[in-house]
């Protein structure tokens, strides 16, 4: 496994604090409110959280993605919910990090890193999910730029966001080519519908997005039109990255609640933790913790060395991450027995969150077909 520096091991310590001294006590609440915690925010952005694994000539750290990734998981330890706001500036800044010009990256990228303003990710649309290939959302050139027009839907912190990441269709010569766009998020054109009631990850909002001809100029354009595959892949590698650090953070909490609330149930005069039963889930749970963070250390290490296995790596660590965090969870909840059912105990969030790390950034099933496609190009073709 990576082993942290100096001064990420003393970042990781920091975010440590933060989260006991204040994330852990605003849980509950944030999941009860479902409204962002803005106050939360203000507090990763003091701490300078939403620079780490970012371009020092814009103000960032440049700290590895394995520091990055603990830290992620270190929050979500608490609330997924919060791990998420670094997972989505992140994502929507990747673009312009890695495809951006200068003067893109020293227009937004500051503003992003000090936490002046969100951005978000605009890509999945109702009938083509995350398919860049399949988007219907268009944007038509003009003499001046590009007319935005389209839909998007389940678009993480929309709502408090200021700018999108868009990925759209490009006309050229009667061919569709796919194209990301930087737009700002209070156009009057831009339609921000009200968040989604979910599950779980309450106080991360998810909300629907309509672009009524949006006009961007030309130096909204990110990268080249025909990028966009290349620009969306990228991004969703670094996304799936802080999903599945998300997912070990619901399973590493999981593993600490229910290990402290079966050393002190008694049952037939003996703790709950000496029954066999029990004490085979937490130690599959102690399990899963180790292997999920060896996965996400491995992937990390595919997407930083640009390795031609990318894909297949990062979806691996994300398809066991989250299948261990949603077992971690229901496990929890059965230790728990009837308490685990109800909301004086944080196991049962955990439970309502880790489902949709299952289904964020493209589904498992989705997954294990990338990584099926690998194993037939290697053994079966």
């Amino acid at each position: 496994m990576y082993e942290l520096q100096e001064e990420e091991r003393m970042i990781l310590s920091m975010v440590d604090s933060v989260c006991t001294d204040i994330i852990a006590d605003r849980a509950a609440e944030i999941d009860e409110q479902d409204e962002f915690p803005q106050d939360i925010y203000d507090v990763l952005a003091e701490q300078g959280l939403f620079g780490l694994a970012m371009p020092e000539e814009q103000g960032g750290f440049a700290v590895s993605v394995n520091c990055w990734a603990q830290c992620v998981a270190r929050l979500a330890e608490e609330s997924p919910a919060v791990a998420l706001m670094l997972f989505v500036a992140a994502i929507g800044a990747d673009a312009i990090m890695t495809y951006g010009t200068d003067e893109q990256k020293n227009t937004y990228l500051p503003e992003i890193i000090a936490g002046e303003k969100k951005i978000s990710f605009a890509m999945t649309e109702p009938n083509a999910g995350s398919d860049v290939w399949s988007l219907t959302t268009s944007a038509k050139p003009t003499e001046n730029g590009y007319v935005i027009s389209g839909n998007k839907m389940f678009i993480s912190n929309a709502e408090v966001a200021d700018l999108f990441c868009v990925f759209a269709q490009v006309d050229v010569d009667g061919e569709r080519k796919p194209a990301a766009f930087i737009v700002d998020a209070h156009d009057e054109r831009v339609v921000i519908s009200a968040h989604e009631q979910k599950l779980g990850l309450h106080g991360s909002p998810t909300c629907p997005i309509f672009f009524d001809k949006v006009e961007v100029a030309s130096d909204a354009l990110i990268g080249e039109v025909g990028q966009g595959a290349q620009i969306a892949f990228h991004a969703l590698n670094r996304g799936r990255i802080a999903l599945a650090a998300t997912a070990l953070g619901i399973t590493r909490a999981s593993l600490k609640a229910s290990a402290t609330y079966a050393e002190g149930r008694k049952q037939f005069g003996q703790p709950v933790f000496d029954f066999e039963a029990v004490s085979f889930m937490l130690a599959d749970m102690r399990i899963a913790a180790t292997a999920s963070h060896g996965l996400i250390d491995d992937a990390i290490d595919a997407f930083v060395n640009d390795a031609r296995d990318v894909k297949e790596r990062v979806a691996a660590a994300k398809v066991f991450c989250s299948d261990a965090a949603q077992q971690a969870a229901t496990n929890a909840v059965q230790i728990h027995g009837g308490y685990g059912f109800c909301k004086e105990y944080p196991v049962e969030r955990y439970y309502r969150d880790a489902k949709a790390f299952t289904i964020l950034g493209g589904t498992n099933q989705i997954q294990r077909r990338i990584i099926a496609d690998e194993v037939r190009k290697q053994f079966a073709l």
